[in-house]
């Protein structure tokens, strides 16, 4: 469903008069967003353009578009309720807080508190941004109460066993083979976030030296993680062999981006960007090659590293770096999958646990 679907779909304004060809009309037409004191002095879509630019420079690329979108949506409520920017409060947010949490789909189900915080985060990013730029004075999102996230266990993890059988799953010297064996052997070595593994660049990878690099990852922080040898030397087979025939493939399809493509480790079959749902389709497609019955994505991969390095005796915090986690709170959700391997483990030996 489109943002602008969304804006629209909250509660409206108190209707108003009917124009001449019968549409109700509000009472008081919709203020644009205008110079008020030397605060705002350009339209919306410029001013979200400058948003725009300004979180190309501090964030991953795909949340740019995900961010600019939500903004959107929030200024037509805005335009729909006669509010410009400066007369934001923190009253006007708090209701609009309260009609996203009211907000239905088309079959009647509610929003994600995944969804609110995104679209609420959004917000304060953009009120940062209009303050820093001297544009506002104040930002109404500050001590903001966002949706509390519920804490769930992954709900696939995969034992070694089944890991092991999956990244050798691919088999041969063909280009995608040697792509799709250096792609599974670095989300297992890493625990590397979808969206960071396909925003790599051959740059981005040393396997003399087994060291990966991420890039501005989840909130526009980089880090460095270690390669196994395993993935070190899949990736050296696919950079050697792999991606050079890849990048060689006729680029006549419409929406392929040759200069784009050739700044990425991993390209699609014809020697494009690699995508997300492409990347799930390949991993589910190895994992039932594989005859692992479990629903296996690339985000798999990153609870089952956590997991596997948890039972193994790895330090929560080192854990922590290796995943990118900007808060411990959200790495310390694995050792839940531990309490629950022992409950099961007491009622199945303990002599009372039956």
């Amino acid at each position: 469903m489109s943002t602008r679907h969304l804006a629209t779909n909250l509660p409206p304004a108190s209707a108003g008069r009917k124009s001449r060809t019968g549409r109700k009309m509000p009472l008081n037409p919709p203020l644009r967003h205008r110079v008020s004191e030397g605060s705002l002095s350009t339209k919306p879509e410029t001013l979200l353009r400058q948003y725009a630019d300004d979180l190309a420079l501090r964030y991953a690329e795909r949340t740019v578009p995900e961010y600019v979108a939500h903004v959107r949506a929030f200024l037509g409520w805005l335009e729909t309720r006669s509010l410009t920017l400066p007369a934001v409060t923190r009253a006007d947010l708090q209701r609009y807080q309260a009609e996203l949490f009211a907000l239905r789909k088309r079959n009647g189900t509610p929003y994600s508190a995944g969804f609110q915080v995104n679209r609420l985060s959004a917000l304060k990013s953009f009120f940062g941004f209009l303050v820093r730029r001297q544009i506002l004075l104040a930002d109404p999102t500050a001590g903001l109460e966002r949706p509390r996230l519920e804490t769930r266990l992954p709900r696939a993890v995969l034992t070694p066993r089944e890991a092991r059988r999956l990244v050798e799953a691919p088999r041969g010297r063909t280009p995608l083979r040697l792509r799709d064996r250096a792609i599974l052997e670095t989300l297992y070595a890493t625990g590397i976030r979808a969206s960071e593994l396909i925003q790599l660049s051959p740059f981005d990878v040393d396997p003399a030296d087994g060291v990966l690099r991420v890039v501005r990852g989840k909130g526009g922080k980089d880090r460095h993680v270690p390669l196994t040898r395993a993935a070190a030397t899949a990736i050296e087979v696919y950079l050697a062999h792999g991606r050079p025939e890849l990048l060689a493939t006729k680029r006549s399809a419409s929406g392929i981006y040759p200069a784009k493509a050739s700044k990425r480790l991993f390209l699609s079959p014809r020697g494009g960007v690699l995508y997300r749902a492409t990347l799930d389709k390949l991993v589910h497609r190895w994992a039932k090659h594989a005859r692992i019955k479990k629903r296996v994505t690339a985000h798999v991969f990153r609870h089952s590293v956590a997991t596997q390095l948890l039972k193994r005796g790895a330090d929560i915090r080192h854990i922590q770096v290796l995943l990118g986690h900007a808060s411990l709170a959200t790495t310390e959700r694995y050792t839940r999958v531990e309490i629950s391997d022992l409950q099961s483990v007491v009622k199945r030996a303990h002599p009372r646990g039956r």
